[in-house]
């Protein structure tokens, strides 16, 4: 199969990218899209033979479940049942945050196949404000499957590039709308009914906070899953994931490092400081800088899956990470890099 890259930065190539796009997707086909986060594989969410193709392109197990992606918040009703007993936090969260980075466990309806689900009673749903997502969906005029635009557990693709080169050859369209703005998948949470106020889990860490959330609920992190844990209850669960195929090594401290001779390192680096005491450990091949100076999470959150994806192909034999705050956005981050050097480890 031959991919098709389509540019969106002219109207005119815009129009005929939203075109080409919706008609592919109308004909159960699967189009590479970018989102405000990573870019996303999308298929008819309605069409199992059409989501069956992103698992297949992907190379994603069966077990994992696929975000659906809304043409409008309406639609929701569509997809997934508002429990009463969570409507009204539900709908405030809602209101705050969609068009965004927001994805909201619900009870699915039986509309969505079960291969989305992938056999669980529960949808992911989310609404993106990316303006050529929004334009396509809105042309198809009904919810997209969409995971993101890459090989299972491998970086996500936060350009066209990078979808062409995980998925050249698997796909017919790549949708190119430049850089993703937020640079992380979105934030993943479950609402649960309790008093005083509703309990909100973060099933995966992303551009929406935990202190972003706070107004609305208690909120608390799921625990990752091993394993062993079973089958995941939303995309993004699992232990193993976001991985470089280069080894990648997070460390806590200077201290936790001795370079081994004849070994070529790179070093992801969040503010290039030398005063954190990373950049004088050894003498790295490549260094990548996440938030060159005084360190801004939202910047280093749009660099970060670029920039690992820079050192992976750089040909060194180990990727060391510098740690980054745990706090707002950093908690995403260090999430993801956590994911990555689990995987090493494996």
């Amino acid at each position: 199969m031959q991919t098709q890259i389509i540019s969106t930065g002219f109207e005119d190539d815009a129009k005929d990218a939203v075109r080409q796009a919706a008609d592919l997707l109308r004909a159960g086909e699967i189009v590479a899209l970018p989102t405000e986060t990573v870019y996303g594989l999308a298929a008819d969410a309605f069409n199992a033979a059409a989501v069956a193709k992103v698992f297949e392109a992907k190379e994603r197990p069966s077990f994992d479940p696929l975000i659906v992606h809304l043409p409008k918040p309406s639609a929701l009703e569509e997809v997934a049942d508002l429990p009463e007993e969570i409507a009204g936090p539900v709908k405030k969260i809602l209101n705050k945050f969609w068009p965004g980075p927001l994805t909201i466990i619900l009870p699915k309806k039986d509309t969505i196949p079960d291969i989305v689900t992938s056999g669980q009673p529960t949808v992911a749903v989310r609404h993106s404000k990316d303006p050529v997502f929004k334009r396509v969906i809105k042309e198809v005029g009904g919810p997209l499957a969409a995971p993101s635009a890459n090989r299972f557990g491998s970086i996500s693709p936060t350009s066209a590039a990078a979808v062409e080169e995980e998925l050249g050859g698997r796909i017919p369209l790549i949708v190119d709308g430049g850089a993703c703005s937020e640079g992380l998948e979105s934030t993943i949470i479950r609402v649960e009914a309790a008093e005083p106020k509703s309990r909100i889990f973060i099933l995966r860490a992303g551009p929406i906070t935990k202190e972003d959330l706070r107004e609305f609920g208690k909120v608390e992190f799921a625990p990752r899953l091993s394993p062993d844990d079973g089958q995941p209850e939303a995309p993004g669960q699992l232990a193993s994931h976001y991985s470089p195929r280069t080894p990648l090594r997070l460390l806590e401290s200077p201290n936790d490092f001795k370079p081994e001779d004849g070994k070529r390192y790179a070093l992801l680096s969040y503010r290039n400081q030398p005063k954190d005491g990373y950049l004088e450990l050894t003498e790295y091949e490549k260094i990548a800088v996440l938030s060159p100076g005084s360190g801004k999470l939202p910047e280093a959150a749009v660099r970060f899956f670029f920039l690992l994806r820079e050192l992976d192909e750089s040909g060194v034999d180990e990727i060391i990470a510098e740690p980054i705050p745990n706090r707002g956005l950093g908690v995403a981050i260090r999430d993801r890099l956590s994911r990555a050097a689990y995987s090493t480890v494996e």
